[in-house]
């Protein structure tokens, strides 16, 4: 997975094409309501850190810069000129990135960031291995696959924790690591993981590994020519991290202003054109929050020396005692 997605002529880091959106629709690429809706997020991170002179906004898994982009264009021109935006990407940087915007592009997160961390559909990139009744499955760059070695160490104890029993299984341990290491990076601000995945109450019967190619779910062969990718375990990334807060997407959009009710209809005899614009957000906003669809996406959010905002605090459960306590802050 690793050679095929990020080796020499891997499906992210081959040059030219179309990017990710070429193959595969993500919340980004849905609506700018998507990236609208991470603006008045960092807004209001911006306010809990009282407005600091310069404030970060870290995209991890950044692609073609779709979202930072978008999220700059809606800030107000007084928070925008304060924001120190980071494009985090293995691929280089696309030749019609638009320097006006600023956007550094790296390979990492910087190692101190006070703002917000935002990664959607990162980690179901992040490369893991899979098991099959006990032993590691090898697979060919043809895609043929073969029993290898019994799973040991730190693979086993994650599967006997957090995915036990027979069958096929994805071991999620690289995407703990992956994802507790961004979150160190936050010495100050909020981290925010979107993808989409499972937890320990319904883990998935036989994985989830495949692949996407123009727009069609395709096998997933290994040989650079698709995306490969699973879903992933975020109960597990929570805890790998320290805790953190669990959301539908749904949920976590609506409580930031994105919502698919339809305008009332006396606004299309007083103003048809902004009925017509109300109605087009509508539904735009309907698909962001669709179940099933993008609105089943999980939030996994993780405050660093500030509290949730209020609305996604708002949002979240309570914890109790039927509930996983690592979910939870």
């Amino acid at each position: 997975m690793e050679t095929a997605l990020y080796g020499p002529g891997g499906f992210y880091v081959r040059p030219g094409g179309p990017g990710p959106a070429g193959h595969f629709r993500t919340s980004v690429h849905a609506s700018s309501l998507f990236a609208g809706a991470v603006a008045g997020l960092l807004r209001q991170v911006d306010e809990a850190l009282g407005r600091p002179a310069e404030l970060d906004l870290v995209d991890v898994g950044a692609g073609r810069a779709e979202l930072l982009t978008g999220v700059l264009r809606a800030l107000p021109a007084e928070v925008a000129e304060r924001v120190r935006a980071y494009a985090v990407e293995r691929a280089a940087a696309p030749a019609d990135l638009d320097p006006a915007a600023r956007i550094r592009w790296v390979d990492r997160p910087p190692a101190r960031v006070r703002g917000l961390l935002f990664a959607n559909e990162w980690l179901d990139n992040v490369p893991l291995d899979l098991a099959e009744d006990g032993r590691y499955v090898l697979v060919a760059r043809d895609g043929t696959e073969a029993p290898g070695e019994p799973v040991s160490g730190p693979d086993r104890d994650w599967l006997e924790r957090w995915w036990p029993g027979p069958g096929r299984r994805e071991i999620g341990r690289t995407r703990d690591e992956a994802w507790a290491a961004a979150v160190a990076s936050v010495e100050a601000g909020l981290a925010v993981a979107v993808d989409y995945a499972h937890t320990a109450a319904r883990r998935p019967p036989g994985g989830t590994l495949t692949g996407f190619r123009e727009g069609r779910e395709v096998a997933a062969v290994p040989d650079g020519s698709c995306d490969v990718t699973a879903h992933v375990a975020l109960d597990a990334c929570a805890a790998a991290a320290g805790g953190g807060v669990l959301l539908p997407q749904r949920e976590a959009l609506r409580a930031l202003g994105v919502s698919g009710t339809r305008p009332p209809l006396a606004l299309a005899s007083a103003d048809p054109t902004a009925y017509v614009r109300a109605l087009a957000a509508a539904g735009e906003a309907a698909e962001l929050t669709a179940s099933p669809g993008l609105g089943d996406f999980l939030w996994l959010l993780h405050p660093r020396g500030v509290p949730l905002p209020p609305p996604l605090a708002d949002a979240a459960p309570s914890p109790s005692p039927a509930r996983r306590p690592h979910l939870w802050a």
